[in-house]
């Protein structure tokens, strides 16, 4: 699945994870994305939405 919004953009970020050794590993942080069925021009489509959009109302979802 894709790891990015179809709304927002929002997408995976990266940085390091830093011990208490202050030894840094390269990680990511992935948005939470879902599959929903929503009306976009009148139309239902399938897209790839963040959490957050779905939750603020961005997009209207199907049903």
């Amino acid at each position: 699945m894709a790891t990015v919004c179809g709304t927002c953009g929002k997408g995976e970020a990266s940085g390091n994870n830093v011990s208490h050794s202050n030894l840094k590993t390269k990680r990511t942080w992935k948005p939470n994305i879902q599959r929903v069925r929503a009306l976009l021009d009148g139309e239902v489509k399938r897209i790839n939405v963040c959490t957050r959009c779905l939750r603020s109302g961005k997009i209207q979802r199907a049903i």
